[in-house]
């Protein structure tokens, strides 16, 4: 099962954490998990070439987090609402892979 959680306060989001592996499929042809991986790492990508704005990363082996050392620019607002949009699709889609927190309320 995959987590993934909205990050900040007070209504703002300022980053995600996406933990675990889907266990959609064998290892190499697991389609949820490499939609939450393509998700995510667009979502870093452009963060950074669209928003002009660096976030924190934490790596590790079915791990990822990533927060926006500052609040949000209007730019970052957009791709991580629609980082969130993408996430809920997904949790709906597949809710025995995928489950999804949203921590900004």
């Amino acid at each position: 099962m995959t987590r993934i959680r909205l990050l900040g306060r007070q209504g703002t989001c300022q980053g995600f954490e996406v933990s675990g592996h889907a266990g959609a499929g064998d290892e190499g042809n697991d389609l949820v998990c490499a939609a939450i991986s393509f998700l995510a790492t667009t979502c870093v990508n452009a963060l950074e070439t669209v928003a002009g704005t660096k976030p924190g990363l934490s790596l590790a082996e079915g791990y990822l987090k990533a927060v926006l050392p500052a609040p949000p620019n209007d730019r970052a607002m957009t791709i991580l609402k629609t980082f969130s949009q993408g996430a809920k699709d997904l949790a709906q889609t597949y809710p025995g892979y995928v489950t999804f927190l949203d921590e900004t309320i």
